[in-house]
């Protein structure tokens, strides 16, 4: 199939376009870079030997979305591109929502214009609020997210509901995933961010190879065996994967489905710390912080849905996070900034 890959430079996105290439699929992405490398389409075409077409610019653009439709005969599209730092949301909520609402109900326009009415969407565990009970299942209530990029998500998942049952044509796949980890074991891809890092494993990663001096642990009081929060971490390569299964399954059933793309086990922040310090042989110097605004305490998934209906469940663990996240980090002390663009 044509595939287009909104975000597809990003971090879960190049991971995905790579896996979109070794399963044969054409690949056009669009990114607007800004949280993102194109260098990343570069490794990916080292690692894969295909190339995807990608194209620099942003889903609120209307008729550049418009040319894409126009000139390529894409089939599909996976839509990553949107802002997700939980802290920034809070403190600029109105970009968040222009930014990932309106630019995903621009995208969908455009692909009903153009006639593509299958789409995997790129959402969150965040949906989920803060929920009563563990694990998180997909028939656990959505409701009250705890910042605006949760918000945001759930937004679009709802605006996409309609679309489905508005339109019998539209076949969507909702992914809510939980916490990315880990990077591509050639080392050539992974996570990196610009600026402080707002996810746990390059902050990590970037005090280990020396770039920040501590890590900050948002938390210490929080309802749990060591007190900081508890997550599901998932190696990146599953995740992508898991986007290939969503694919291959809303071409065989139309309609709307929803799949947690967990490992349905979570691990505090300090059992991460004590992983990573393992795997790499590095000590990673930390300091207790305030709670951040918009975190829970605990946060994982039943996977079981995604496993009995895609055929898919996450088979790396946490030992391959940390080696393959550390491999990334010690080849690319500085990410994709190591190496000029083009």
């Amino acid at each position: 199939m044509h595939i287009l890959v909104t975000g597809g430079a990003g971090y879960i996105g190049s991971h995905t376009v790579l896996e979109l290439l070794q399963a044969k699929h054409e690949v056009v992405v669009l990114d607007n870079l800004s949280n993102s490398s194109a260098l990343s389409l570069e490794r990916v075409e080292q690692i894969t030997d295909r190339q995807a077409l990608f194209l620099e610019g942003d889903i609120r653009d209307r008729a550049l979305l418009d040319r894409i439709f126009s000139a390529h005969e894409i089939d599909a599209v996976v839509h990553f591109a949107g802002l997700k730092a939980v802290g920034e949301s809070v403190q600029q909520p109105l970009m968040y929502y222009d930014n990932n609402v309106s630019g995903s109900i621009t995208l969908c326009q455009a692909m009903a214009a153009a006639g593509v009415f299958r789409l995997v969407f790129s959402s969150s565990a965040t949906v989920y609020g803060d929920p009563d009970t563990m694990p998180i299942a997909e028939t656990c209530p959505t409701g009250q997210p705890t910042n605006p990029y949760g918000r945001s998500k759930l937004m679009i998942e709802n605006i996409l509901r309609d679309l489905a049952a508005a339109d019998p044509r539209w076949s969507i796949a909702l992914l809510r995933y939980f916490n990315p980890a880990g990077a591509h074991p050639s080392g050539l891809i992974g996570e990196s961010p610009h600026g402080q890092p707002n996810n746990l494993i390059p902050y990590i990663s970037q005090v280990a190879i020396g770039r920040l001096q501590q890590l900050s642990v948002y938390g210490d009081d929080y309802p749990t065996r060591d007190g900081t929060g508890v997550r599901d971490y998932i190696h990146v390569v599953d995740l992508a994967q898991g986007h290939l299964a969503a694919l291959d399954a809303i071409v065989r059933v139309p309609g709307i489905h929803t799949w947690n793309l967990g490992t349905g086990t979570g691990y505090t922040v300090l059992e991460m710390i004590a992983a990573f310090e393992q795997a790499s042989g590095r000590p990673v110097p930390y300091a207790i912080a305030p709670r951040r605004a918009g975190d829970i305490a605990e946060c994982w998934s039943d996977p079981g849905k995604a496993h009995r209906e895609l055929g898919w469940r996450a088979v790396l663990g946490l030992h391959d996070m940390m080696t393959d996240a550390w491999r990334w980090q010690s080849q690319n002390p500085q990410g994709y900034e190591d190496e000029p663009a083009n």
